[in-house]
């Protein structure tokens, strides 16, 4: 199922091809999200400001869907800065990450465990279709690029084991420790000014706002991937509302429809 939310848009000058990786190809982490809200949710009501459970997951939902797709710092920052905005004493932002990874190690770890003994597949943790479309763009001969908001090393180890690191001949980039080194951003401004392509040139796939927006920025089209996680066979319409919002000019759940995608994106 393909949603068409800008009739006419179409990759043909395409010559790059930039994913996000969690939600966009990988299903690993599936699940962050309801870690990360409940443990930011839980700080700020032990500030004890009135606000509700239900009114601070509001606030949470909205900004951690709003970064979701820069590196997980910048959520940390805006939890810290919420923190300070009601009256408290933040911690560091890496405490905050920290905790947080934390909490999702014990969430995935039985996944990468699995993927690493061969006891599970790289299929069972790929969005349905995704290894087919990489292929498909390989032989079109896209230049092809990973980035993710997830910690470099973790990411490029997933991407390992999910067999998928091999199609990204532009290189995987995850995020740093300095994280204002580095950003989706700045990849696709690299590119351009090392004229591998010009904006428009430009192909994004991406769950989340950051790569949607920064493929929109510089003129390219941009593939909102709004499957419902784990299994990536509906729409979240929560995801998809949110991918529109911010400018994706189609809507898919999963790559399962690939020759309509293909259609698509690459008439004639």
């Amino acid at each position: 199922m393909i949603e068409t939310i800008r009739s006419g848009v179409c990759a043909s000058r395409a010559r790059v091809a930039l994913f996000d990786f969690d939600g966009t190809l990988s299903t690993i982490r599936s699940g962050w999200v309801d870690v990360m809200v409940p443990m930011m949710v839980e700080v700020l009501l032990e500030l004890k400001t009135g606000e509700s459970e239900a009114e601070l997951t509001g606030i949470v939902r909205e900004f951690v869907a709003r970064l979701t797709g820069k590196d997980t710092i910048y959520q940390m920052i805006e939890l810290a800065d919420q923190v300070n905005n009601r009256g408290g004493a933040p911690l560091d932002p890496l405490v905050y990450k920290r905790r947080y990874l934390d909490m999702l190690w014990k969430l995935i770890r039985h996944r990468v465990e699995a993927l690493g003994n061969g006891d599970a597949s790289p299929e069972k943790y790929l969005v349905p279709g995704a290894r087919a479309l990489l292929e498909s763009l390989k032989q079109r001969g896209l230049k092809m690029y990973l980035a993710s908001g997830t910690d470099d090393a973790a990411m490029k180890e997933e991407a390992r084991l999910l067999d998928v690191e091999r199609y990204f001949d532009g290189g995987c980039y995850g995020a740093l420790e300095d994280y204002k080194s580095f950003s989706k951003a700045i990849l696709i401004r690299r590119v351009i000014d090392a004229a591998e392509a010009s904006g428009d040139e430009f192909l994004g796939f991406g769950d989340g706002f950051v790569e949607i927006a920064n493929v929109k920025q510089v003129g390219g089209v941009a593939v909102g991937v709004a499957g419902a996680e784990p299994e990536c066979i509906e729409i979240d319409d929560w995801k998809r509302s949110r991918l529109v919002k911010v400018g994706a000019d189609y809507i898919i759940p999963n790559y399962l429809s690939l020759a309509e995608l293909n259609a698509a994106l690459f008439p004639n």
